[in-house]
């Protein structure tokens, strides 16, 4: 990552979105030595607890052990397993065998969401994740995410969707917490006009980040965009300046 593109990204974000917080980025390496890895967990542990961290500044690294999450590591495109009875337990469950968590109402739906679910398989053997301003200039972020609450979430909902005429340049998939932030905004990269992704309703993953926030998932080339678009944007208008007042 160029330096004088990090830091001209960082004075335009403090410019129009004053003190909230710095987005993270991150890619895929076969390169153990850009980051700290992650210890394997010794229980089920949610990838988004570990992201933390990262939000406050730490670079991590992780590979397939270091997540905790049977689908972490699906989301992350670290392997395609599925846990037994997966349909039952996204759903309603096997009464006496397994609690389901109600998030849809069938198997058979689970199963047809399951087949309509685009495949995504890692590029490498580590993912890394670190805070906009803590890259380097040997980095090479694929995705930018935000972690952020509703009104800065407008300006870079409008942002994204400056300079496209398609109704969806923001889409919003149904899937975990970490899918929402890695495997959809990743896969975007390969469109023609590649969408942010917003994210992070997954209830289950809703613990481990701030209760005022969503995410906010842009591939970069489609980031690289809304930067050089912010000047001559909304972003300048009297509109953004009464929302801007509330933010920091």
């Amino acid at each position: 990552m160029d330096r004088r593109r990090r830091e001209d990204f960082q004075e335009r974000w403090k410019k129009y979105f004053g003190g909230e917080d710095l987005p993270i980025a991150f890619w895929y390496t076969d390169d153990e030595g850009v980051a700290d890895g992650v210890e394997p967990p010794k229980n089920h542990r949610c990838f988004l607890a570990d992201l933390a961290k990262v939000r406050q500044g730490k670079s991590l690294r992780f590979d397939v052990a270091a997540v905790g999450c049977s689908g972490g590591k699906r989301y992350l495109g670290f392997t395609k397993d599925v846990m037994p009875h997966f349909e039952h337990f996204l759903s309603c469950g096997i009464p006496g065998v397994l609690e389901g968590e109600r998030y849809k109402k069938s198997p058979e739906l689970v199963k047809e969401f399951e087949r309509r679910s685009p495949p995504f398989t890692a590029p490498a053997r580590h993912i890394v994740f670190k805070r906009w301003d803590k890259l380097g200039e040997a980095d090479d972020p694929a995705v930018v995410i935000f972690f952020a609450p509703p009104d800065v979430l407008s300006g870079l909902f409008t942002l994204a969707n400056f300079d496209e005429a398609d109704l969806n340049g923001v889409y919003c998939p149904f899937c975990a917490g970490c899918g929402s932030i890695v495997k959809y905004p990743f896969i975007e990269r390969d469109a023609p006009r590649p969408r942010a992704v917003l994210g992070m309703f997954d209830v289950s993953a809703r613990p481990f980040v701030p209760g005022s926030k969503l995410s906010f998932a842009i591939p970069m080339d489609k980031f690289a965009a809304m930067v050089r678009d912010m000047d001559e944007s909304f972003l300048i208008m009297k509109s953004w300046k009464a929302v801007k007042g509330r933010i920091g």
